[in-house]
C-alpha cells in the first residue's frame, strides 16, 4: 500500500494567508506537467513495487490543468506503478474553475474525488482572503459536482478569523450539511511569515487571530457536525461514514508515499525527501534527469516521535500494544506513565490499549505531543531486514520545515495552537 502526491505549483492569485509554493504566472504550466511525468519515470522504483491506492493532486491549484495535461500525468503514473483497481484519485479545485463541462472532463480523466476549496460562504471574508470566487459560486460548484456524479466530495472551511462570529460559522456548517457534502476539512487561520496576512497584522491593518475564539469555533464545528452524523476522525477532518480521505489516512498510518513536483515531500519508511521549492530550477534539473531534492535518513527517535504525533491526531489514537511491539514494552510503559498527568486532566483518554486525545486535548495537541516526545537521538531506523539504498541522483538543499501534504494544505497551514495542511 502506498500513495502518490502531485504538486501543481500554480495559482491565478495569491490568497492572503497562504505561504505554500506556487507561481501566479501560468506560462510554464504545460511544461511543468511534462516535467512531473518525467519525474515519475525517473522515480518509478521509489515505492519498490508497492501498490498505489491513492493519488492526490494538490497545490497550488490543480483545477487549472487542462484535461489533456491531467490525463497525461495520470496515464504516465498508471504505466509506471502498480495501481489499485479502486484507486482513490483526488483533485483539489477552486469553485470558479468548475463547470458541467469541466467536471465531466475530470471524471473522464479518472478523478473520482474532489476537494473543493470554498474556504468560506461569506463574501466579505472571501474578498479579504483574496479568493477568486464568491459565496454563490462556492455553493453552485458543490451542487454541480454532485449533479455531475461526484459523490466523494470534500470542502475546505477556514475558521478562527477575528471577523467571523459563531452564528455565521454555525450557518455555514449547516449549509454544507444540508448539501450532503460527505467530507469537510476545517482549519483555523494561522499567521505564516511573509504572507499578506502577516504584513497586515504587522501594520495593524488586521487583528491577529484570537486562540480562545478559534477554540470556540473548533468546539462549535465538532458539536454541529457530529450531531449531523459526521465522524470527527482527525483533528481537522470530518466525514460521513465511508467517506474518510484514504490519502490522508495513509499519511497518518505511516504508509509510504511519493511526492512529485516542486516542493513535494516523499517518505519510504526509512528516509524523508523534499523537492526544491523553485519552479525554474526544478524544470532545469528534471530536464537533465536529476531529482532536485534534499533528503534525511530518519533516526529511530524521529520515527518514534512521528508515529506518536500522527496517531494522536486521529480519532483512534495510538495503539499502545502495537507501539510496544515496535519500540519495546519499556518504551510503551514509559509513554503511559508520562501520559498520566494528561489522563488525569481529561486531555488524554485510555480505552483498552488505545491512547487518544479528548476534544480538549486536541485543542492543546502540539503541547501534549511535544511533552511526550523523546529528545535523545539514536541511530538510523532500519525495519527488520531493511537496508538503506541509494536512489536517483539528487541535488541537495536545506531542509524546509516538515509538513504533511494532506487535505487543504495547499490552501494554508494547519493550526498550531489547536492541534498544523
Amino acid at each position: 500500500m502506498a500513495g502518490i502526491y502531485v504538486h501543481i505549483p500554480f495559482c491565478k492569485q495569491a490568497c492572503t494567508y497562504c505561504n505554500f509554493h506556487f507561481s501566479t504566472s501560468l506560462r510554464g504550466l504545460e511544461e511543468m506537467t511534462r516535467a512531473i511525468a518525467r519525474e515519475a519515470e525517473i522515480r518509478r522504483d521509489y515505492l519498490e513495487g508497492e501498490r498505489v491506492d491513492t493519488l492526490y493532486f494538490g497545490g497550488g491549484t490543480p483545477s487549472l490543468l487542462h484535461a489533456g495535461w491531467l490525463e497525461g500525468i495520470i496515464g504516465r503514473i498508471r504505466s509506471l506503478f502498480p495501481i489499485s483497481p479502486d484507486v482513490e484519485i483526488t483533485l483539489e479545485a477552486n469553485p470558479d474553475d468548475l463547470s458541467n463541462t469541466r467536471l465531466a472532463e475530470l471524471r473522464s480523466c479518472g478523478v473520482n474525488r474532489l476537494s473543493i476549496g470554498i474556504q468560506s460562504l461569506v463574501d466579505a471574508d472571501l474578498r479579504w482572503m483574496n479568493r477568486s470566487h464568491d459565496a454563490p459560486e462556492a455553493l453552485a460548484s458543490l451542487r454541480m459536482a454532485r449533479e455531475c456524479g461526484f459523490r466523494n466530495l470534500s470542502a475546505d472551511l477556514i475558521y478562527g478569523m477575528p471577523t467571523l462570529d459563531e452564528e455565521s460559522l454555525r450557518r455555514q456548517a449547516r449549509q454544507l450539511v444540508s448539501l450532503e457534502i460527505p467530507h469537510l476539512s476545517c482549519y483555523a487561520l494561522t499567521v505564516e511569515p511573509s504572507t499578506a496576512l502577516d504584513h497586515q497584522i504587522r501594520k495593524n491593518d488586521f487583528r491577529p487571530p484570537d486562540p480562545e475564539q478559534a477554540a470556540r469555533h473548533f468546539e462549535l464545528l465538532d458539536q454541529e457536525l457530529t450531531a449531523s452524523g459526521y465522524e470527527h476522525y482527525e483533528i481537522s477532518n470530518f466525514a460521513l461514514p465511508g467517506y474518510r480521505s484514504g490519502h490522508n489516512s495513509n499519511y497518518w498510518k505511516g504508509v509510504s508515499y511519493l511526492g512529485l513536483g516542486p516542493s513535494a515531500h516523499s517518505f519510504n519508511g526509512i528516509s524523508r525527501q523534499w523537492n526544491i521549492s523553485h519552479n525554474a530550477r526544478y524544470l532545469e534539473a528534471i530536464g537533465k534527469g536529476i531529482i532536485p531534492a534534499g533528503s534525511e535518513l530518519l533516526t529511530a527517535t524521529q520515527h518514534r516521535n512521528e508515529s506518536l504525533l500522527v496517531s494522536l491526531r486521529t480519532r483512534e489514537g495510538l495503539d499502545l500494544k502495537g507501539f510496544g511491539e515496535r519500540w519495546g514494552k519499556q518504551e510503551a510503559d514509559g509513554l503511559l506513565e508520562e501520559s498520566q498527568r494528561f489522563l488525569e486532566e481529561g486531555l488524554l483518554i485510555l480505552e483498552g490499549s488505545r491512547l487518544r486525545m479528548s476534544l480538549r486535548g486536541w485543542l492543546l495537541a502540539d503541547g501534549i505531543t511535544a511533552a511526550l516526545f523523546r529528545t535523545a537521538e539514536s541511530g538510523p531506523f532500519l525495519p527488520m531486514g531493511g537496508m538503506v539504498t541509494e536512489g536517483a541522483d539528487q541535488v541537495s538543499q536545506d531542509q524546509p520545515s516538515q509538513e504533511h501534504q494532506d487535505e487543504g494544505t495547499s490552501k494554508y497551514r494547519k493550526r498550531k495552537g489547536h492541534k498544523r495542511r
